[in-house]
């Protein structure tokens, strides 16, 4: 409960700071590009605070992709009820196999199964309530300074025809491929593709329990199968290479005995080193959040939470000139999770039947009371519980090898 107490503190504190107006101008123009969630979110802090807010979304209308998410507790506390009504199921075991081996981790508090696109449109009406303007069929085109803040380029899709718009601050929400971030100077940041099948849920699995299974010949991460309901569950993985991602998940299928439903994608960014979330462009200021900024969990290459986090703390930064703590806490939190990432990147199938050997009552008591959001009390006691785990870890790390996606040739 540790780390809800902190957010829910420091969503609190600033709150109590948008009321006050702490640090900000009446009436500042911020543009948000971008219905994502994080997009959202930020534009709904933001316009709390009495700033002018448009969030820029290409579309026409919003019609967010669905795809089956799964996120910790920490949503309710960054979010509160906005975001419950995306909440479709509740997890409260995990079973992991490899190899013929298995483990079973309770846990304490229940992770939660949301649907994207519910969590999206409950953000954006959060974000009109509080006074935010969302203008759809609207694709942004270019950015650049005008003296006094930023000029945006915009085209009006539906009207056939372009607008520049000024702005104190943009805030690039546009996901991994960001226009924003290419526009105003930031490096490309490498991706790596998620698939997964809509399936039926086994008649052996319960509907609060996942699935995982490590087999590191298809791919370093994993295969998952996420329930959204007692009927229906999401099967996928994530690997390196987009087509050979598919081929592997549809042996996994084959080989089970599940039968594909209908497929969802996504190109994931990999989080290998900490992006500034900030850059001057003459007399503006130009943000990522989100996907944007790489804001992602690389050791579960989970990023709702996170995302959040982000636009949290980018929140915090434009009201109180460049400062936030939220943003800086996030750092740490990726920078660990980039550590367990380079461990267990070059495992092989002997090092996750090892790891699942070692899991002793003690350890699994560890991942039970803590999340995947915090990695820090997470790494300490499972450190404490199994020392034998940290030399496997050691190993790992000591193996070398990049993290980042093999590029084809």
């Amino acid at each position: 409960m540790g780390c809800d107490g902190s957010l829910r503190r420091g969503k609190v504190k600033l709150q109590q700071e948008l009321r006050k107006g702490h640090g900000s101008t009446p009436g500042r123009q911020i543009t948000v590009v971008g219905g994502s969630a994080s997009g959202f979110f930020a534009a709904s802090l933001l316009a709390r605070a009495g700033c002018s807010v448009e969030v820029l979304e290409r579309t026409e209308q919003l019609d967010p992709t669905p795809r089956t998410l799964i996120v910790t507790s920490h949503m309710r506390a960054l979010l509160g009820k906005v975001g419950e009504s995306a909440v479709v199921n509740e997890i409260r075991k995990f079973e992991l196999f490899t190899d013929g081996r298995t483990a079973q981790v309770p846990l304490d508090t229940p992770d939660l199964i949301v649907e994207r696109a519910l969590l999206i449109r409950g953000l954006a009406r959060q974000a009109e309530n509080h006074g935010a303007r969302i203008s759809f069929g609207s694709r942004f085109l270019s950015l650049e300074s005008n003296g006094t803040g930023l000029q945006v380029g915009v085209e009006r899709t539906s009207e056939a025809r372009t607008e520049e718009l000024h702005a104190d601050v943009v805030v690039g929400a546009d996901g991994a491929l960001s226009r924003v971030a290419q526009t105003a100077g930031w490096p490309s940041q490498p991706t790596v593709p998620l698939v997964q099948a809509i399936v039926n849920v086994p008649a052996d699995m319960p509907p609060d329990t996942v699935r995982v299974w490590f087999v590191p010949d298809d791919t370093p991460y994993f295969y998952w199968l996420i329930p959204e309901s007692p009927e229906r569950a999401a099967l996928g993985l994530i690997g390196e290479d987009g087509q050979e991602t598919r081929r592997c998940l549809e042996r996994f299928m084959e080989k089970r005995g599940f039968t594909p439903l209908g497929f969802q994608g996504a190109r994931i960014p990999i989080y290998n080193q900490w992006t500034p979330v900030e850059r001057r462009v003459g007399a503006g200021r130009v943000f990522l959040v989100g996907d944007a900024a790489g804001q992602v969990k690389v050791s579960t290459v989970g990023g709702i939470v996170t995302g959040f986090r982000g636009a949290l703390g980018v929140s915090e930064a434009i009201l109180n000139g460049g400062q936030s703590r939220e943003l800086r806490a996030l750092r740490r939190e990726l920078d660990l999770h980039l550590l367990i990432r380079k461990t267990i990147h070059q495992f092989k199938q002997a090092d996750y039947s090892r790891l699942v050997d070692l899991m002793n009552a003690s350890t699994r008591r560890s991942l039970s009371q803590y999340t995947r959001d915090e990695a820090g009390r997470v790494l300490w006691h499972i450190t404490l519980s199994q020392p034998r785990l940290l030399l496997l870890a050691l190993r790992g790390l000591l193996s070398g090898g990049s993290i980042l996606p093999k590029k084809r040739g």
